[in-house]
């Protein structure tokens, strides 16, 4: 059986990572605030990425 917590990172957090990710990048290409669009960036990736590597662990 599939626990809780893999349900929630692999349908809740990512989609919020996400989101976060897309704010942050917004917020500092507005401001020309290069640290921010940074952190976006690797959010947003995190985001895309970080299910592949944790999910096949919690799933067995």
């Amino acid at each position: 059986m599939v626990s809780d917590f893999a349900i929630i990172f692999s349908h809740i957090i990512p989609p919020i990572m996400g989101f976060v990710g897309i704010l942050l990048m917004c917020t500092g290409i507005m401001d020309k605030n290069n640290q921010y669009t940074l952190a976006g960036i690797v959010i947003f990736f995190a985001a895309g990425v970080l299910p592949f590597f944790i999910l096949p662990y919690l799933l067995f």
